[in-house]
């Protein structure tokens, strides 16, 4: 039997955390210009932008997964299949325990990435923690788009082969046009069915990086957000 393989975008942002499209936005974008049908809404610290975009779903024929990219005390963790929120802030076992204790999964986000709070960097720019226990985690993000430098990406992509921990790949959009920038790919169509496979270790992950088109796009949207007054380019 050939399995059927699709493709999710586990780390999306909307306006409920600093992402520059509404959750609504996101689901239109998402079924009429990519071939995505599984995708996690992972604001930071927040779960409302989720919960909408969760209710919306069905109108799109979209499975949505309601996730967090949670700030701990040391970087940044993607909590998928949650129901609850959690503080920022927390240290990194406390987080983990917490998402586990209501069955959901936690990821390293970006843990290599520089300038952005990750966990296995010892600051912004440092070396590599060597004090972490990444077996707490249920994955790792291998594929983060959004990463300037992709020998980042690689580092969490040898790290997790290392130690067997699920890989998983993301878009980290904060506008539209660079959603589905990076996948996990699953056997199935559903989010039960990817959830399987991230707890079976049976992901595969693909993508594209931003490049500097999307960082400009991305940088030029929150320009626009906070400031109404923005020009506008002309096309």
């Amino acid at each position: 039997m050939t399995l059927l393989y699709n493709a999710a975008d586990l780390h999306i942002h909307t306006i409920a955390s600093d992402g520059t499209a509404s959750p609504e936005a996101v689901l239109s974008y998402v079924a009429e210009e990519t071939d995505l049908r599984v995708i996690a809404i992972t604001d930071h610290d927040t779960l409302e932008g989720a919960f909408v975009a969760r209710r919306l779903a069905p109108r799109y024929g979209i499975d949505v997964i309601v996730g967090c990219e949670i700030s701990t005390a040391i970087g940044h963790v993607l909590a998928l299949f949650i129901e609850q929120p959690i503080p920022a802030g927390l240290d990194l076992a406390t987080t983990v325990n917490l998402i586990h204790k209501q069955g959901g999964l936690a990821f390293a986000a970006h843990p290599f990435g520089a300038l952005v709070a990750s966990v296995g960097r010892q600051h912004l720019l440092g070396p590599e923690r060597i004090d972490l226990d990444w077996h707490m985690f249920d994955g790792i993000e291998i594929f983060n788009a959004s990463l300037w430098n992709p020998a980042n990406n690689r580092r969490a992509a040898e790290k997790a082969q290392a130690l067997g921990l699920t890989p998983i790949g993301g878009s980290d959009a904060h506008d539209l046009a660079m959603i589905g920038y990076g996948r996990t790919m699953f056997a199935g169509t559903s989010a039960a069915d990817l959830r399987r496979a991230l707890q079976r270790g049976e992901t595969q992950v693909v993508g594209q990086q931003w490049g500097w088109r999307g960082v400009v796009g991305a940088l030029r949207e929150r320009l626009r957000r906070w400031n109404p007054l923005w020009p506008v380019p002309v096309r």
